[in-house]
């Protein structure tokens, strides 16, 4: 009996042996000292200011772009002729706005469609015939508006042309 109860013994001491030691995880101390990204909203409106001078005469623009609907300002001040200033509507297909400007020039309110095209953070209108319909002149064919001697508007600091634009 006494070889039988050394045996078990020997055969619990040698199991217990045998059993892997586990060490406990070491704990993850968090970095005080992490960077934070700010968080970028990239569904939001997106505002912009731009100015155009040519000669004495000035073009003011605030746009701002809420996923391809354009809403803002456009003010045309004119050294010699009549300047107007008022609001504009419209969206955005591929680099075009196509707008329309609601605005007073003489106490008279009138509307009337104005396209920019927007290359290298650039803006610059199109000239077309126009055609009135519906008490507000368009573009007669917007296949043959041209960008090429329209008036030029580069972006500006919106503080500037908010002034301009009140």
């Amino acid at each position: 009996m006494k070889k039988l109860i050394l045996l078990g013994a020997a055969s619990a001491f040698l199991i217990n042996c045998n059993k892997k030691t586990e060490t406990p995880a070491p704990k993850v101390v968090a970095d005080t000292l992490a960077v934070v990204e700010p968080v970028v909203d990239t569904l939001g409106p997106k505002s912009f200011c731009y100015v155009g001078v040519t000669g004495k005469d000035s073009v003011f623009a605030s746009i701002d772009d809420n996923l391809g609907t354009i809403t803002g300002k456009l003010a045309y001040k004119n050294s010699e002729k009549d300047s107007s200033k008022g609001d504009v509507t419209g969206f955005k297909s591929g680099d075009t706005l196509k707008l329309t400007y609601e605005f007073e020039s003489e106490g008279t309110k009138s509307k009337r469609d104005i396209f920019f095209i927007q290359k290298d953070n650039t803006l610059t209108e199109g000239i077309g015939n126009h055609k009135e319909e519906d008490g507000q002149s368009k573009y007669a064919d917007e296949k043959k508006i041209s960008y090429k001697d329209g008036q030029k508007l580069e972006p500006a600091d919106c503080k500037v042309v908010t002034k301009a634009l009140k």
